[in-house]
């Protein structure tokens, strides 16, 4: 079944939070090293989890330096997690604030490896 139009709203109400505190208040430098980005939040049915899915762009994913930022990154989010859970606790009036779970996003390498591997072929 399709995500009810309230979660979806939710998502897309904490993937704009999210990405304002990238923006502004999050001074970590872990987060400095790519730019991250927010590409989508997804809540459970119940509102008490959110997944949120990050990616960081402008690296060489190819080189261990790639996977290196990425875990910091995560690291440095998962570290901000309770700052940013007020953060939208705030903001979004609700009884309770989702448990965030950070994942990293790999769409966009899946796709370019897709795309190499057309290229590849004889057509």
């Amino acid at each position: 079944m399709g995500k009810g139009h309230r979660q979806q709203r939710l998502g897309e109400e904490i993937r704009k939070i999210i990405s304002s505190l990238l923006l502004r208040e999050l001074k970590d430098p872990r987060l400095q090293r790519g730019m991250v980005s927010v590409t989508a939040v997804e809540v459970t049915s119940d509102g008490s989890y959110a997944t949120v899915y990050i990616t960081v762009l402008g690296l060489d994913t190819k080189k261990e330096d790639g996977q290196k930022i990425k875990e910091d990154t995560l690291a440095a989010l998962n570290s901000a997690k309770g700052l940013i859970r007020r953060e939208i606790g705030h903001q979004v009036k609700l009884r309770h604030t989702p448990e965030l779970i950070f994942k990293m996003d790999t769409s966009m390498e899946y796709g370019r490896h897709m795309e190499e591997i057309l290229q590849g072929l004889d057509l």
